[in-house]
């Protein structure tokens, strides 16, 4: 059972799949917390399910509060602004670091951004880094449970992923649904 008080986080970098989990935890049933104010374009046409607040959680986190029972997204770099005050389950989302960086740089093209400003070898490099204090990060911290999750593991094995997840949550969500969302359509960046 789904504890009430439980704050379900969706982290991970960008373009790693935290869209993708956010839809499958609510086509399984999990209450969401969305805002909706950025909206689904062609790199996310499923949307975005962000929570504008989550990024001001350095200086405000009473928004948390009403994240329990439910899930939100939240990029890495800011889980470390998490108030000890709660308890967290992490999905952090995984994707094939070339396959991430390619969807990124797709991302700028779509909205005429520079793509050469850093090269792909100091972004990896740097990306690397900051996932390797994250995790130390989570592992010493007592009130967060983390589960990693692949995004290439979801698109070959939806349903065995689904399953690993639900267990991870309390076994209370609708696996068949979560399922039923995976779109292998939007998998564009492969490796």
């Amino acid at each position: 059972m789904m504890d009430r008080e439980i704050v379900t986080i969706v982290s991970g970098l960008p373009r790693s799949g935290t869209s993708m989990m956010m839809k499958m935890l609510e086509a399984g049933g999990l209450p969401i917390l969305t805002d909706n104010i950025r909206t689904a374009d062609e790199d996310n046409p499923k949307g975005y399910y962000e929570f504008e607040k989550v990024k001001q959680i350095e200086h405000d986190s009473a928004w948390l509060e009403d994240a329990q029972g439910k899930t939100v997204k939240m990029v890495s770099a800011l889980l470390k602004h998490l108030p000890r005050g709660y308890h967290y389950k992490v999905i952090f989302m995984r994707r094939k670091m070339e396959e991430l960086l390619a969807s990124q740089r797709q991302m700028l093209v779509r909205r005429e951004e520079p793509t050469d400003t850093v090269s792909d070898e100091r972004l990896m490099m740097l990306y690397r880094g900051h996932l390797k204090q994250v995790e130390a990060w989570i592992d010493q911290q007592p009130n967060i449970e983390v589960m990693y999750v692949s995004y290439n593991e979801i698109l070959e094995g939806p349903a065995a992923q689904a399953e690993r997840i639900d267990r991870f949550l309390g076994n209370t969500l609708d696996v068949e649904k979560m399922v039923s969302v995976v779109d292998r359509t939007l998998y564009r960046q492969r490796q």
